[in-house]
C-alpha cells in the first residue's frame, strides 16, 4: 500500500506521529530520534528521478517567512524592508508560510492557523492586498532571490467557500459530517483526492499564484497524505509556466512508530517527479538526540547509508535546525540543543542538502513563537548575522557544497566520540568541517591532502579561533562545543 493510497482512518493515524501535526495542532508532536527507515535492499533506478531542479536552486539557502510575525505590523510591505539585508546574508529561496484568508469557524487562538485555508484564490487581509504580495516577489525577484508559497492541499477551514460550493469533495465521517484529518486539527476539514474536479481545481490553483504573483514554487504541506499523482500531475502544468522549485512536508525514511514496518511503505516517490526536495525529518532527530548526547555520533553512518539505499546521488533532503512546528512544538534550538545550537547550525548549513532558516534564528532567539495569535520576533540587533552570513556565502561560492550535484562527494571522517568530521569534494576542491558537541576540548585530525602541495585554510571557527592561515594536514584542536570549517585548494 503506497501512503498516497492510505486509506481515511490509517491517515488519521499517521499524521501526528510524523512532526507534521504542528501545522493545525497545539499538542507537541512526537519527535522521531534518529530511527531510520527499512531502505530497499536494491540500489535506487537513477532513471527514475526526472525532476529538473532550476538552475537558481543549485546554491541557494531557503529561509522560511512568517509574515504575520516578521514585523510588528505583520504585512508584506513591512516585511519586504528587510529583504536587502536577506540578500546580503547569502538567502537564496524565501518561503511565505501560507497568505490565504484563515478560517473563522473552529479557529484556534485569536487569529487562527495559516493552515485554515478559507479562500486559496484570495489573500489574508491582515497580511496585505493582491498588490502588496505582487510587489514583495518582485521587490525579492530584482534582489536576485526567488518566492516560494506554503501551500496546503490537504485540508481546508470548516467555512471555506469550497463546503458550499464543492460539498462532494470532502471526504465524511460515520454520520456523513465533515471530518478533521486528525482528531487534534479541529479547525480544518479533509478533502479527499479522489474527486478528479478538486484535483483540477487545486492545481488550477497553484498554476493561478505562479502566473498572478510571479511565485517561483511551493512548499507542500504534509505532502504525502495528498496522491503523487497528483503532485506528478500539477509540477508538470506548473513547469509550463516557469521552473519551479518544489518541496514537500515529509520524509520517506520516517517511518510512524505505532505501525508495524509491514503496513508502512516509504515509497511515496515525491522525489522522482514531483519534487526538489522533502524534510529531512530524520536526520533532524537524529541531530538533536546526538546534540542531548542520547545517542552516539556513530549513528550518522547508519543515516547515510539509508538516505544512500533510498536514493541516487544528487537527490538532496532540507537539513535544519528549525521550523515554524518545531519552534511553536518542540522549543527553540537553544531550548533543545543549548550550546550544541550553533555548531549543529554548522552541521546542517553544510551537511549534503538544501539547508534552511527560520526566520528569527540570526537574532539568536531563544523563546518559542505563538502559533494562534500575534508573536511578534525579537530580532535584537541580529546578534548571528555575521555568522550564518558566513556559512550561506561559503554554501553559495563553494562548487563542492552545490545542491543536487551527483559528481561531489562526501565522506565522513573518523573523529572522537561526540564530534562529527567530514569532507565534501568536488575536483581538486574540498571543504572539511569538524564539530564538537561535547564540553572538552577535542582533537580531530584533517585528511592528508592527494597533492603535496595542497594546503588547507581555516575560513570559519568558533570565536576565538577564527584567525588562522594556511596550513598542511594536522591535528586541530576543537573548543567545547566548537566548530571549525577549512577549505583545501586545489593545487598547482
Amino acid at each position: 500500500m503506497m501512503l498516497h493510497a492510505i486509506s481515511s482512518p490509517l491517515r488519521v493515524l499517521l499524521l501526528p506521529l510524523l512532526l507534521l501535526s504542528a501545522c493545525q495542532s497545539g499538542t507537541k508532536p512526537t519527535a522521531e530520534t534518529g530511527k531510520t527507515a527499512q531502505a530497499p535492499a536494491a540500489a535506487p533506478d537513477s532513471s527514475a528521478f526526472t525532476v529538473r531542479h532550476p538552475a537558481w536552486a543549485g546554491n541557494a539557502t531557503i529561509y522560511q517567512v512568517n509574515v504575520r510575525q516578521y514585523t510588528p505590523a505583520g504585512t508584506f510591505r513591512a516585511a519586504e524592508k528587510d529583504l536587502p539585508r536577506l540578500q546580503k546574508m547569502g538567502v537564496g529561496i524565501l518561503w511565505l508560510m501560507p497568505i490565504n484568508p484563515i478560517g473563522r469557524s473552529h479557529r484556534k487562538g485569536t487569529l487562527g492557523s495559516a493552515y485554515s485555508v478559507r479562500d486559496y484564490r484570495a489573500v489574508n487581509p491582515d497580511l496585505g492586498t493582491l498588490a502588496d504580495l505582487q510587489h514583495y516577489v518582485s521587490t525579492a525577484h530584482g534582489l536576485g532571490m526567488h518566492v516560494i508559497l506554503d501551500w496546503v492541499a490537504n485540508h481546508t477551514a470548516w467555512d471555506s467557500n469550497l463546503t458550499t460550493e464543492h460539498p462532494d469533495w470532502y471526504t465524511r465521517d460515520a454520520k456523513g459530517q465533515f471530518r478533521p484529518p486528525v482528531a487534534d486539527w479541529q479547525d480544518v476539514i479533509d478533502l479527499d483526492y479522489s474527486k478528479p474536479a478538486l484535483r483540477q481545481y487545486m492545481t488550477e490553483s497553484m498554476v493561478y499564484w505562479v502566473k498572478t504573483a510571479g511565485l517561483d514554487g511551493f512548499r507542500c504541506d504534509v505532502a504525502g497524505l495528498v496522491p503523487t499523482d497528483f503532485w506528478n500531475d500539477t509540477r508538470a502544468e506548473l513547469e509550463k509556466v516557469k521552473p519551479v522549485f518544489m518541496l514537500a512536508e515529509w520524509d520517506e525514511l520516517f517511518p510512524p512508530t505505532f505501525i508495524s514496518r509491514k503496513e508502512f511503505d516509504p515509497n511515496t516517490r515525491l522525489l522522482e517527479k514531483a519534487f526538489d526536495a522533502t524534510y529531512a525529518l530524520s536526520l533532524h532527530g537524529l541531530l538533536d538526540s546526538i546534540g542531548r548526547g542520547q545517542k552516539p555520533t556513530a549513528e550518522l553512518a547508519r543515516y547515510l547509508a539509508a538516505e544512500r539505499r533510498m536514493y541516487p546521488p544528487g537527490v538532496n533532503l532540507m537539513t535544519f535546525t528549525s521550523t515554524h512546528d518545531i519552534n511553536a512544538w518542540d522549543g527553540s534550538e537553544y531550548e533543545r540543543l543549548g550550546a550544541n545550537a550553533l555548531p549543529e547550525a554548522v552541521l546542517t548549513t553544510l551537511w549534503p542538502g538544501i539547508p534552511m532558516l527560520y526566520n528569527g534564528q540570526e537574532a539568536a532567539m531563544k523563546r518559542r513563537l505563538r502559533f494562534f495569535d500575534k508573536d511578534t520576533i525579537p530580532w535584537n540587533g541580529y546578534p548571528l548575522q555575521g555568522f550564518y552570513t558566513t556559512l550561506l556565502e561559503l554554501k553559495k561560492r563553494h562548487p563542492a557544497l552545490r545542491n543536487f550535484d551527483a559528481t561531489s562527494t562526501f565522506k565522513l571522517l573518523p573523529s572522537p566520540a561526540r564530534t562529527v568530521a567530514f569532507e565534501r569534494q568536488k575536483g581538486g576542491a574540498a571543504v572539511v568541517v569538524a564539530v564538537n558537541l561535547s564540553d572538552q576540548p577535542q582533537q580531530v585530525q584533517l585528511p592528508a591532502p592527494p597533492l603535496p602541495d595542497q594546503l588547507y585554510q581555516r575560513l570559519f571557527a568558533t570565536v576565538g579561533q577564527e584567525k588562522g592561515g594556511s596550513s598542511p594536514a594536522s591535528s586541530v584542536t576543537l573548543w567545547p562545543h566548537g566548530y571549525q570549517v577549512w577549505e583545501r585548494n586545489s593545487g598547482k
